[in-house]
């Protein structure tokens, strides 16, 4: 019985540990933005990508992290597949991308790309608390945290976690079905009391790789409507570009490594709009 007792008052100061940590390390990040859609494909990552790199460029100190458990493609979307972070007995290192961008996603610990990853609520939620409370990330100007689609577990673990979330970015596109599934996620921050910084209406558009020109394929300007029938802000439209998707292929984020494309030059159009709302 003494042993029994002795493991759970253990327990209960490991978790008072954790708490105390989580609280430290959330309180050395200045900004906390989530990325979110209502909607699969619609190329979140891409953007959280890109936002991250972008707010880096700029000089902040800034933290990407992952919490798409089943399906992590920051790994790629960087260029890290096959790293690993540093686990010391000072906790867990983010993995650097520059100085002054880090980033952690479960991506990091699988053995294979693609292992499936099979849990449920509760162990989801306990993974992103260790994302917030081992690892070491220091003080930062931003924190993107690129997450699964839906408002789901992960979302409200996050929510939670980070107890007071700055601002929400709501990616979509241009068709009327993803168009419906973000007015949940619009809903979804106005019930959780997280501030919409703006929506980003994604693939608007195809730039022709032989002219220049932008097409439209899909309908555009859709999400646009919507931030004006829900009075939020519109961050601005991002065309589909061949390069792209070979950049994200090729682990090299367009704001970096291919700063004159056309969506690159709006993702920083954005990314000022994020700024100039969020100042550190």
């Amino acid at each position: 019985m003494a042993e029994e007792k002795s493991c759970s008052c253990e327990t209960e100061k490991e978790q008072r540990r954790r708490e105390l940590t989580l609280k430290a390390n959330v309180s050395a990040i200045k900004k906390k933005i989530l990325v979110l859609s209502g909607k699969g494909g619609v190329g979140k990552s891409t953007v959280s990508t890109n936002l991250a790199t972008g707010l880096a460029k700029k000089g902040y100190h800034v933290g990407l992290l992952d919490i798409d458990i089943h399906g992590p493609n920051i790994p790629n979307m960087l260029g890290l597949q096959g790293h690993s972070p540093l686990v010391t007995d000072m906790g867990l290192f983010p993995l650097k991308v520059f100085d002054n961008l880090q980033v952690i996603s479960i991506g990091f610990f699988l053995e294979e790309k693609d292992t499936p990853v099979v849990w449920r609520g509760p162990l989801k939620h306990r993974m992103i608390e260790q994302f917030l409370s081992d690892v070491r990330w220091g003080e930062l100007d931003y924190l993107v945290v690129d997450s699964p689609p839906g408002t789901g577990d992960e979302i409200i673990s996050i929510v939670q976690l980070l107890d007071n979330v700055d601002g929400a970015v709501i990616v979509a596109t241009p068709q009327e079905v993803a168009l419906a599934d973000v007015r949940r996620s619009i809903k979804f921050c106005k019930e959780a009391s997280i501030p919409i910084i703006g929506i980003v209406e994604n693939m608007s558009g195809f730039v022709c790789p032989h002219c220049g020109n932008t097409v439209e394929i899909f309908k555009t300007g859709g999400a646009e409507k919507l931030a004006e029938e829900y009075k939020v802000p519109f961050l601005g439209k991002i065309p589909v570009d061949p390069q792209i998707v070979k950049a994200g292929d090729e682990g090299k984020p367009m704001m970096i490594y291919f700063p004159e494309a056309k969506p690159a030059q709006a993702f920083a159009q954005v990314v000022e709009k994020i700024t100039e709302k969020l100042k550190v």
